[in-house]
């Protein structure tokens, strides 16, 4: 299980250190999609909201290859996951979903690995200090 975890870990990782960077740097040629969901993607760019979005991902990557603050990186990946997948479904009709699907796969396998940090969420009375 210690070996599915970190595979997991490094590929969810990887996956956004890398396209996190494109994100920011614009190494790989990345054409835009037709139709409304090039225009959102347009947008997007042009204000700068996916330099932001470029910039918790290679945060939250970095996170995942390292090892530590794990639980926070997931947290950080979870609202980009969910983005990611609604864009392809919402704009550009399920074309391109798969890597999507993927790291959301990975991305729930890990925060069930390490589900005991995630407990405090769950609990309905919580103390105060």
């Amino acid at each position: 299980m210690k070996i599915a975890i970190l595979i997991s870990r490094i590929l969810l990782g990887l996956v956004f250190f890398v396209f996190g960077l494109n994100n920011i740097l614009h190494f790989m040629k990345m054409t835009p999609p037709p139709g409304d969901a090039g225009t959102f993607l347009g947008l997007l760019m042009a204000h700068n909201f996916m330099t932001f979005v470029g910039l918790l991902m290679v945060i939250a990557g970095l996170l995942l290859l390292v090892g530590r603050y794990v639980p926070l990186a997931l947290v950080l990946l979870g609202p980009i996951l969910v983005n990611i997948l609604l864009f392809h479904i919402l704009f550009a009709g399920g074309a391109g979903i798969g890597p999507g699907l993927v790291c959301t796969i990975l991305e729930v396998f890990l925060i069930w690995a390490y589900r005991l940090s995630f407990r405090g969420l769950f609990d309905a009375s919580p103390e105060v200090s």
